[in-house]
């Protein structure tokens, strides 16, 4: 009987092995034309036991599940089942039931929609219906929150398993533009247009109003994002903490070129803890109808109408956890402050702006775009822009942020201009085509 058992084991093996690999080199294309299948590695069976064992930790049983238009499956899964509960250093810890207390010149400012429509204001969506999977009006119930079911595809395509879900760090480098000019992580490709503030004060959190477009991305394993960086720690050491919030195209983590709401965590300058949205244990979801990492649209269009989303990230001063809000007083969920080491107080620095991978696949520059494709100098309806940058300081007020710094590694591909005025505060435009005659 052990005999039998175990060859029928192995021919299910077998099937499912010849089932996985024919429907990930038939299913690996979508149709921004971005050829899928060289990102496929050859699965083993032991490979594949890996990868499922991995998944049923991060895919958590759902109440209901919800299919979305976009291909997204949406698993509504009780809040105390999450997977950022499974962390070690969350072990005894209870998800924090009391509101945070809001910065208090947010609680002042009159209501501002989450995602709003620059050409008219009427017809803006609603907070949570720029979601593509609440078109067919399911929601998840009270109690759950909804993540996004990650697959056998998605784990396949990163570089490896201890890959997947994270951001590949690169060497250090100094950024010696200028003498003040900030550390960044930008090695293995990776290129910023930023905003950035000095290293010598306190952060207790920002904000920021983000215009959300859908860059095209040249490489797989490319992307392109626009988001929001809370920093502490050293750049030239292992102990970078990060705490990081935007919107993201990335074919290798999602397996289509459409704008995604994410999350990252980080405490040892992105070398092996943290990930992206709910990928491992850390981030602890409170919302039920938001779920991180689902697509958002509409999105801008050139000379046409133009949206964007505000993110609010700050430490809460009654227990300490770092929040995120968007739109008005929606909250998300929070970064517990066991997490942490140097965030586990406070901030001391802030950045706002893109990144993108730059693979060289071709020996050129990657023709990936950032924010619009568009560089700053062309202005609103066609460059994409930051505006109302706000910093929360110990007070647990919000307050404009002035005297920024900017900082573009090629500024022939990829660039950012600053500028302040009365309506849109402390802003900038920024982003650029990747591959041009300037950028070779």
């Amino acid at each position: 009987m052990g005999n039998i058992a175990a060859n029928k084991n192995g021919v299910l093996y077998l099937l499912l092995h010849l089932f996985l690999l024919c429907f990930l080199v038939m299913g690996e294309f979508d149709l921004s034309g971005l050829n899928y299948t060289k990102y496929i590695k050859q699965a083993s069976r032991l490979r594949l036991e890996r990868i499922q064992k991995h998944l049923e930790k991060i895919n958590k049983p759902p109440l209901i599940t919800i299919q979305s238009p976009d291909g997204d499956i949406i698993d509504c899964v009780h809040k105390r089942k999450q997977p950022a509960l499974d962390h070690p250093l969350l072990k005894n810890h209870k998800i924090q039931r009391v509101p945070p207390e809001m910065p208090k010149r947010l609680i002042q400012e009159e209501v501002r929609n989450s995602m709003s429509n620059e050409a008219t204001i009427k017809g803006t969506p609603r907070q949570w219906q720029w979601q593509m999977w609440h078109s067919n009006g399911t929601r998840c119930p009270k109690g759950t929150v909804p993540i996004r079911r990650s697959s056998v595809h998605d784990v396949l395509r990163a570089k490896s398993l201890f890959h997947f879900g994270k951001k590949q760090r690169g060497f250090i480098n100094p950024a010696s533009h200028r003498a003040d000019a900030p550390d960044i992580v930008s090695g293995n490709g990776h290129e910023h247009a930023i905003a950035y503030t000095g290293t010598t004060q306190e952060f207790y959190g920002a904000r920021a109003t983000i215009n959300v477009w859908d860059p095209s991305i040249e490489e797989v394993n490319e992307f392109s994002l626009s988001q929001i960086w809370i920093l502490s720690g050293s750049f030239d050491g292992s102990d970078l903490n990060s705490i990081e919030a935007g919107w993201q195209v990335s074919p290798e983590l999602y397996g289509d070129n459409r704008p995604r709401l994410f999350t990252y965590w980080t405490t040892d300058s992105y070398e092996a803890t943290g990930c992206y949205n709910l990928l491992c244990a850390g981030f602890v979801q409170t919302n039920s109808r938001i779920a991180i990492g689902a697509s958002i649209s509409p999105v801008s269009q050139y000379t046409a109408n133009q949206y964007d989303i505000t993110i609010l990230i700050w430490k809460d001063p009654k227990l300490g956890n770092w929040w995120m809000g968007l739109g008005d007083n929606t909250l998300i969920g929070y970064w517990p402050a066991e997490l942490f080491t140097h965030l586990a107080d406070r901030a001391t620095m802030v950045e706002w702006g893109g990144e993108v991978v730059n693979s060289r696949a071709n020996g050129q520059h990657t023709s990936t775009q950032m924010g619009s494709g568009h560089f700053p100098e062309d202005g609103f309806g066609k460059s994409s822009y930051f505006r109302n940058l706000e910093v929360v300081d110990a007070d647990n007020s919000l307050s404009s942020v002035r005297g920024i710094s900017t900082l573009a590694e090629n500024t022939n591909c990829y660039n950012i201009r600053s500028s302040y005025n009365k309506e849109w505060g402390t802003f900038f435009y920024y982003g650029g085509p990747g591959n041009n005659p300037r950028c070779p």
